[in-house]
């Protein structure tokens, strides 16, 4: 008996003695529905949204982001598409865990489809060194491919 009794206090009193920390790594990341690409119509006449997230406990300060936008050797901005988002440069603000990178994509009649037609945003850099894309040597989600398509 004083045996088991034993067992049940050792077995209780080490419980959450190797409790594992939480993650808590910030990162920066662009996405859609959990992806980091898709497509869109050569047809599509919209403003499609494309979000940058934070993921971090709140932070106190503005969090600038800088980005740049790459299109392929298919697109042609202006005629393809518009940025509709203004300069490359976004800030989060205190409480706030997304911003919108917003793209007018026009009809593209003549879209040759032996050209590379994608639009890539790309995550350049931060003003607080936190990591860009999801953590992992693979940095996924730091960029968004977006594919114009016949």
């Amino acid at each position: 008996m004083y045996s088991l009794f034993s067992f049940f206090i050792l077995l209780f009193g080490a419980c959450g003695k190797e409790e594992v920390q939480p993650y808590d790594h910030a990162f920066i990341h662009i996405m859609n529905n959990n992806a980091s690409s898709e497509s869109v119509n050569y047809m599509a006449a919209s403003v499609r949204t494309y979000n940058i997230y934070l993921s971090s406990k709140v932070q106190l300060e503005n969090i600038g982001v800088t980005f740049k936008v790459t299109a392929g050797d298919g697109l042609k901005e202006g005629v393809d598409y518009e940025m509709v988002t203004p300069g490359n440069t976004l800030y989060f603000l205190p409480g706030i865990f997304d911003i919108p990178v917003r793209v007018r994509w026009m009809p593209s009649p003549n879209l040759d489809p032996t050209k590379d037609n994608t639009l890539t945003i790309e995550l350049v850099s931060n003003d607080k060194g936190i990591t860009l894309g999801l953590p992992g040597p693979d940095q996924l989600q730091k960029k968004f491919v977006i594919t114009k398509v016949k």
